[in-house]
């Protein structure tokens, strides 16, 4: 069983240490993690040509087949972004836009998804971004989860506006580490 966490921010900071907390918590549940950062892909928007529909596999040349193939090959997938105007990054849009060919014989469906979300205050707009990968994964047919107790709500929320803040938002560690818990814990009851 394997868990794989995506962080879609364009440089390394805030979203990938929440997202790598999360797997680290998920492995004390004996699950097999893999990190992903979004910030050294290359990675090219959708040009909806439509290829996809016919073949299966996108026809643009970067880094997101590969990273759609290894969402399909896990058995649960939390994905982290950086709030942008109250949304998700260029870059994790790009995965959510590019993965077309996922949907054709719903190849993410009943995989465990969870979503993690840093904004530069406490009300920065994470719930907005969690929801809109929420949406993605539902989409998708995959099944949601939140960061379970004692937080309980829609996931892993951090504040960070500096590159080290979420270092020191306990809130938004804990967030993190009860949503990797909990992707895991679904993980091991359906496998």
């Amino acid at each position: 069983m394997k868990i794989i966490g995506i962080s879609g921010s364009p440089r390394s900071g805030n979203t990938s240490f929440l997202v790598k907390e999360a797997l680290k918590s998920a492995e004390n549940e004996g699950i097999e993690t893999e990190f992903i950062s979004l910030s050294d892909k290359e990675l090219n928007p959708c040009i909806a040509c439509d290829v996809c529909k016919i073949e299966g596999e996108c026809v643009i040349m970067d880094d997101v087949n590969e990273i759609l193939k290894k969402m399909e090959e896990a058995e649960g997938i939390i994905i982290g972004s950086p709030v942008y105007f109250g949304g998700v990054s260029a870059q994790t849009k790009i995965i959510f836009d590019r993965s077309r060919p996922c949907r054709r014989g719903f190849k993410l469906k009943n995989k465990v998804g969870g979503a993690i979300s840093v904004g530069a205050s406490r009300n920065g707009g994470q719930e907005t971004t969690i929801r809109q990968i929420h949406d993605f994964m539902l989409i998708h047919s995959m099944i949601v989860v939140g960061d379970s107790e004692p937080t309980a709500h829609y996931g892993g929320t951090g504040v960070g506006g500096k590159v080290e803040d979420c270092k020191e938002d306990n809130i938004g560690i804990d967030t993190a580490k009860n949503l990797g818990k909990k992707v895991a814990e679904v993980v091991k009851l359906i496998h």
